[in-house]
């Protein structure tokens, strides 16, 4: 009954900062890790960043400094900011989530993420 919707996406300008949500519902227990993916047309799915229920966030290095990723429990809400977006940001972006193991139960059906040069 968990699901996890994506919204925020759209078409933007290569420099300027766009802001994703992930609405978590059906659940009344916190996610432990939540996550962003992305894929871009004829690419390989990429992990863009993860937080736990404590706050704790990693990035991928190829993003590092330009992300922020950010969860409000009481909302259960994820969060994805990125800054000075760059054409190759293109790609349908995926929230995802877990409780324990290596893998994510739980996805999004994505948002897609546009960025003109």
């Amino acid at each position: 009954q968990v699901q996890l919707v994506e919204s925020g996406g759209g078409l933007v300008q290569a420099g300027r900062s766009l802001s994703l949500s992930c609405a978590v519902s059906g659940s009344t227990f916190s996610i432990y890790t939540c996550a962003w993916y992305r894929q871009a047309p004829g690419k390989q799915r990429e992990l863009v960043a993860r937080v736990d229920v404590l706050g704790n966030a990693n990035y991928a290095d190829s993003v590092e400094g330009r992300i922020t990723i950010s969860r409000d429990n009481t909302k259960k809400t994820v969060y994805l900011k990125i800054d000075n977006l760059k054409p190759e940001d293109t790609a349908t972006y995926y929230c995802a989530g877990r409780w324990s193991g290596s893998g994510f139960s739980y996805w999004g059906q994505g948002t897609q993420v546009t960025v003109s040069s």
